[in-house]
């Protein structure tokens, strides 16, 4: 039999008594007393906790001897996973489409006013409809450029009416010029060197805009492979002795992180990517948050698994700290850079620094 303090340790406590829509799917909970069991964000009065049992699904439950309530219908999809189902056919509306949707077209399929589902969408995919378009011709670009017979063939391709709009950001979409991308990075220099901190190996990376990669890990040669995969055909450099200061720049700050770190960034990514990215930045040193705070913070509530894939496909370590983000319970979560740099890193943050 449960006792209070077997419910209250469970991590699925807090999202009943909070009753988290987010979790619905993820659990359903019973009632000793009434028989019946209920999705998480149900709205029935709050049951004891000595009367709660978790269940992982409806068919658990159900082999248990409950019954579905009445109220929340537990067996039927959610509001909140009926919307990321609507939501989720839009999008691959919008990336079938010839052409980027108007607002007006995209909102008569939802069945919403255009006000609304820009806010829906937005809140579900963590973009505006507009912003979602622009990711997914970029991501075509990106594909055409490593097929097409010529750039101009491929922008076109992607769907571009003309080259001059995406010439004036190509910059930001690919990190260079749409040729050099096309080229796998040639000509494009990047000068990097590989250190040693308390964390293993670490190699640092930078362009003629800033540091675009700190990889960590434990064989020089793997890291060395890594950054040849990213720019497979730029002109990679060895590091003089200028460069060797920004490395050593780089491991002055693993080790004493509330010294900060000034270099300048070349961070490359999707627009939901970039926005992740942004929002780790602000997280003070010595602090975590969660995935679903983040989603939070960048107006995409519904998108922690998103900012997830976001923070394991970030390549500055360290220096965007992905490191921070943890699981809404407070455990660590996976880490690109192993789990136990991850918790090294936190516990380095959290100890007293030196005056």
């Amino acid at each position: 039999m449960n006792t209070p303090q077997t419910s209250f340790r469970d991590p699925r406590w807090a999202a009943l008594r909070a009753r988290d829509p987010a979790h619905d799917g993820r659990f359903v909970y019973s009632v000793r007393t009434t028989g019946v069991y209920c999705r998480p964000s149900c709205s029935a009065r709050a049951a004891r906790p000595e009367n709660v049992e978790f269940h992982a699904d409806c068919a658990a439950a159900e082999a248990a001897g409950f019954r579905p309530c009445k109220r929340c219908r537990p067996r039927q999809a959610s509001p909140a996973e009926a919307r990321s189902a609507l939501m989720a056919r839009i999008c691959r509306y919008i990336e079938e489409a010839p052409e980027p949707p108007r607002l007006a077209e995209l909102a008569r399929q939802a069945g919403m006013s255009p006000y609304h589902f820009q806010r829906v969408f937005k809140a579900a995919v963590g973009l505006s409809p507009r912003g979602y378009a622009l990711a997914q011709r970029t991501r075509r670009v990106r594909g055409e450029l490593r097929r097409a017979g010529s750039v101009t063939q491929a922008i076109l391709d992607a769907g571009y009416n003309s080259g001059g709009r995406f010439y004036a950001t190509s910059n930001e979409v690919l990190g260079m010029t749409p040729r050099a991308f096309r080229a796998g990075g040639a000509n494009t220099a990047i000068r990097f060197a590989v250190g040693e901190c308390s964390l293993g190996a670490v190699l640092v990376a930078r362009s003629d805009k800033g540091i675009c990669a700190i990889l960590l890990g434990d064989d020089p040669e793997a890291l060395l492979r890594d950054l040849q995969d990213r720019f497979p055909r730029a002109n990679l450099l060895g590091g003089d002795a200028a460069f060797e200061r920004s490395v050593a720049e780089v491991v002055r700050y693993v080790d004493a992180p509330a010294s900060g770190l000034k270099l300048p960034l070349d961070v490359r990514g999707t627009v939901f990517q970039q926005k992740v990215w942004q929002a780790l930045r602000r997280i003070p040193v010595g602090s975590t948050t969660s995935y679903a705070e983040i989603a939070r913070r960048i107006g995409a509530p519904q998108s922690a698994r998103a900012v997830a894939q976001a923070c394991a496909a970030n390549a500055l370590a360290v220096a965007i700290p992905c490191h921070r983000v943890v699981r809404r319970d407070g455990s660590l979560s996976g880490y690109r850079w192993g789990i136990e740099r991850k918790r090294a890193l936190l516990a380095s943050e959290r100890a007293p620094q030196p005056g």
